[in-house]
């Protein structure tokens, strides 16, 4: 989760899902940001699919929303139509049972979330993973507007695994090492990417 809108937290997911896949681990990327999805539009699919939130409202099977991607072992299950009633989908028993489901069949299942410092839908989603990220980027987020998103999360219940710090002067790259996860900063003017 990150604490606004646009501090880059779709773009982290996804290229960290893209990693572990990269890496012959089989991920899917479950998109539970019900409010203002970005991952839709930036995947473009190549036919209509159903979401996330048609299966939390009883309208299709898990299995309807899951998709395969063209990155082998990467997986995705888009947010679906916008929802009324996001954090309340989320909190349904169905969200915690697909996440179950899910782990039979993927050594990772990664969500990327609404903004806790704008929704209380990442504090939902918590309460049925195993651990959240924050994603912070540098010169937009407060030390204090951190520490308070951190104390959401724990309140929640939920461990914090880590925190990725989003810069614009320099780039992010994530590796999988043998099932954690180490950020590396690179500098983006550099011609060794």
């Amino acid at each position: 989760t990150s604490s606004f809108p646009n501090e880059g937290k779709s773009t982290v997911v996804f290229n960290l899902c893209k990693a572990l896949a990269e890496d012959g681990k089989r991920v899917i990327l479950l998109d539970a940001d019900l409010r203002k999805s970005v991952l839709y539009n930036r995947c473009m699919p190549d036919q209509e699919v159903k979401g996330l939130s048609h299966y939390l409202a009883g309208f299709v099977p898990l299995n309807d929303v899951i998709c395969k991607t063209n990155i082998k072992n990467l997986y995705m299950a888009f947010a679906g139509l916008n929802a009324p009633n996001p954090a309340e989908l989320l909190g349904n028993p169905k969200f915690k049972a697909a996440i179950e489901a899910m782990k039979k069949s993927f050594n990772y299942i990664i969500v990327d979330c609404a903004p806790i410092g704008a929704v209380i839908d990442a504090a939902v989603v918590a309460k049925s993973v195993d651990g959240m990220v924050m994603v912070i980027e540098q010169k937009k987020v407060s030390r204090r507007m951190a520490q308070k998103m951190k104390e959401q999360l724990e309140a929640s219940g939920c461990p914090l695994l880590g925190v990725v710090l989003k810069s614009r002067y320099l780039r992010i790259r994530v590796t999988a090492v043998m099932g954690s996860i180490m950020a590396t900063t690179a500098n983006t003017e550099s011609t060794n990417t």
